[in-house]
Order: structure tokens, then sequence, then C-alpha cells
């Protein structure tokens, strides 16, 4: 990450002082909670990391020793929670191409915590990701729930569940991107031997799972031990979501009947032809992740995308949220998704449902993100207008109450506005740096 200036550093580490000694209160702002209607005029108290309290000016309590910010005709919502990124060093981490179905590989042992594509996405507002690998087997590996915080190990940015385990799913794909025909003996040539082999690796793990169960006592008959199935074991036991590429209406429904025979819990990724199949993923009571595209092309079983997509599934009673694929969609954009959406005829507030408390729906995290509520943690930002209007800034991003990005630090203002070069803090890059920091305290 770019070093700061020497005062825009002394602003945010005061700042994130106080989020961590004492309460803060942020004034005047138009406060989005998305659980519940605007206010206009809020206040946002919050104290170690945590949300204590919000309502309009005047029917809330401030704490006596509270720091008072006045972000009078700014507005104030959740964090943005991204579904599926690929941020910290992608393509480093994922399954590789000696198997189709590697659910043994975890992205956590590939993602670089240090890499600037991390600062990128909290200049577009996001608090919480899903990073995953990429799509290029039928199962890919193990994606990792994480908080964007400023720190130097992936270890440090993990989501852990109150059993100890690393919050995070299984990636899985069908469609052109895991069939090859030609130099990969391994991997199927069709749709119909993809989902034959991922039927026989879920077989092959129930099988495991009962010969464990039944010779739990006795260490010598047991199996050998096997990371793969032991994770697909995970997910026919609900302790993982299979987090599932899928574009064309026909690979939406084999998802679908993989789920119906297997039980396992599935949120589905991308659909872009999920128009077409609106009340089947209705009817299995299945989530939808979408991403939504500005300028639609890339592969030929997305030709039928559409931004009507996120309405016509909302009113077919699907849970809906919006992710960015990044790259495919840079992070800093984000808030554009709902934007694209409401104009396909999505409500405003689902839009922004989908980019904040759907999410954190989808990754099981609703009873600590997506939304500002008393207890939550304080993840939110700080807008200098309507979330859906292109004339927006996203200014601040807060982590657990810690300012992490800030658009007056000159450093973050280039993540914020800068090309890619603004992701890759190297010297072939320098047509991004701005001319306001030194180069040598950069490097």
């Amino acid at each position: 990450m770019l070093k700061p200036s020497l005062s825009a550093a002394l602003i945010i580490a005061a700042l994130s002082a106080f989020a961590q000694t004492s309460p803060v209160a942020y004034l005047g702002a138009k406060i989005i909670p998305v659980h519940g209607d605007p206010i206009e005029q809020g206040i946002l108290v919050i104290d170690a990391g945590k949300i204590v309290a919000l309502g309009p000016l005047g029917s809330v309590t401030i704490p006596a020793n509270a720091t008072h910010v006045d972000v009078t005709g700014k507005t104030i919502m959740p964090g943005l929670v991204d579904s599926h990124s690929h941020i910290g060093g992608w393509p480093g981490f994922g399954a590789d191409d000696s198997s189709p179905i590697q659910p043994e590989t975890r992205v956590i042992d590939g993602i670089d915590a240090r890499d600037a594509t991390v600062q990128r996405a909290q200049s577009g507002g996001i608090t919480t990701a899903n990073i995953m690998p990429g799509s290029g087997n039928l199962v890919s590996g193990q994606t990792l729930y994480v908080k964007l915080r400023d720190v130097g190990s992936i270890e440090d940015m993990v989501i852990t569940l109150p059993d100890g385990r690393m919050a995070g799913g299984v990636k899985m794909a069908n469609g052109t991107n895991s069939i090859k025909q030609t130099t990969h003996a391994k991997f199927p040539g069709s749709r119909a031997k993809s989902a034959a082999l991922v039927r026989e690796a879920f077989v092959a793990a129930g099988e495991y799972r009962d010969k464990l169960a039944l010779h739990a006592d006795d260490p010598e008959k047991r199996p050998a031990r096997d990371l793969g199935l032991e994770t697909l074991v995970e997910v026919l036991a609900g302790r993982r979501t299979v987090q599932h590429h899928t574009h064309r209406h026909d690979d939406i429904l084999t998802v679908l009947r993989l789920k119906r025979e297997f039980g396992f819990n599935v949120v589905l990724q991308h659909v872009s032809e999920g128009w077409k199949v609106a009340d089947q993923i209705a009817a299995a009571g299945v989530a939808c992740s979408l991403i939504v595209l500005d300028s639609p092309g890339g592969k030929l079983e997305a030709r039928d995308f559409a931004w009507r997509t996120g309405a016509v599934l909302e009113k077919a009673g699907v849970l809906v949220g919006f992710h960015t694929d990044d790259y495919i969609v840079d992070s800093r954009f984000f808030l554009r998704a709902a934007a694209l959406a409401v104009r396909g005829g999505m409500s405003r507030e689902g839009a922004l449902r989908a980019l904040t408390i759907n999410n954190a729906k989808i990754l099981e995290l609703d009873d600590r993100i997506g939304s500002l509520e008393p207890g939550k943690d304080a993840d939110f930002i700080v807008l200098s207008g309507d979330p859906l209007s292109a004339y927006t800034r996203i200014e601040q991003t807060y982590i657990e109450g810690q300012c992490v990005f800030d658009i007056t630090d000159p450093a973050d203002q280039l993540f914020a506005d800068g090309g890619f070069g603004a992701s890759a803090p190297t010297a072939p890059y320098l047509c991004c740096y701005s001319t306001q920091i030194d180069f040598a305290q950069n490097h």
C-alpha cells in the first residue's frame, strides 16, 4: 500500500484511536440503515468497533466522552459486501489443471493480503468479500470470507465463526469454463460428463462419511484421510455452502438438480440467464449472486445476460445479491451494479439490499454485517451523495470503526482514481502515481 502523507496519516491515526478507545458520534448525515427507512438527518454512534446507536438528530443519547464528527450533507450506509471476488493476487490461488475436482485446495494459501487490489476494493466501499478461486474446474477449492482490514497477513483478514472455523464456502462451476475437449484428458468434454463427475465425487464423499462413522472406534478400519472428500463431507453436512458459477439456464437447472440429489446448500453465481428460470430458482429456495455489467460480453454462454435479471428474480421472491467478480468488474464500480439493476426494473430498496444485507445472508454473516443496527460491526461508508448517483463519491470506508480509506489522503485517492497501475505498486506503472506524493516515499 502507498504510504500516506504525514498530515493524512496523523488524521487517520487519530480517528482510529478514537474508534478504539472512546465512542464516536457521526452527526447530520442521511443514514441508510438498510434494515429500515432512511434517516434524513441522523446520528450514528460507534464504540469498540460496534454500532451502539443510531436514529434521527435529537433522538439518540450521545455518550459524554464521545468524539463528534460533523458529516452534514453526506450519506452513510453499511459497508458493501462482495459475494464473489478475486482480489488479493488472483490468479495466484485456486485449483490447477491436474484434476477437474480439487475441493482440498484452499484459497487462503494463495492470497496476498498486501496486494494493492485490497486497497482498491476499500476505495469502492467494500468491507467484506468472498474471495474465490477461478472457475476453470468443476470444483476449484475452498473460498474465504474476509474483512478488508489493513493488515500484513491473510490470517488477520479472516472472519472466524463461533466454533473457531474460518468462514468460507466451496467454489464449483459448470458450463464452458470447466469443459476442456482437447489438451486436458482428465477434464470433461461435455456438460453431461461434467455433471457425472460431480455426482461421482459426492457419492464418494457420502461413502467416506459413512465409513468414518461406522468405524469411528476402530482406527484400523477407518479409511485413510482424504482432504478433498473431507471438504465435500462438510458440504453434505451443511457446514460449507457451494458457491456455484453458472450462466446458461440449462446449466442453472443442472445445479438445482444436483442440489436436490445431494441436499447441499448452494448460491448460484452469475446466473446470466436467471431471468429465464426465475420460478424454478425460487421454488428451489436458493439465493443468487448476480454480476451486473455495463458492457455485456466476453463469452458466448453469457449472450443473453440482461439488466432485468435482478428485477425478475426479485419479483419471483429470490434472495438477490450482487458481486464484482473483480477483475471482471472493478471493485471501485460496485455501487453501479445497483444503479444498473434499478434501471432494469429492480426496486431501489432491493438493489441496496443486494449490495449489503442480502450478500451478508448469502455468506451467513447477517448477524454481524450488512446493515446498520446496534450490536453489529461498525462497517460503514461515507458518501458525498446518493449511492445510486453517478456523481457520488465514496469518501471514507470504515471497518469495525477504523478508517481504512479516506479520499482526502493522496495515497488513498490514487487507489480511487488511478488506472490499473494504481493497483500495482511497482516501478513500471509510474503513469498512475500522483505528483502530490513523493516517489521515494512510496518505495
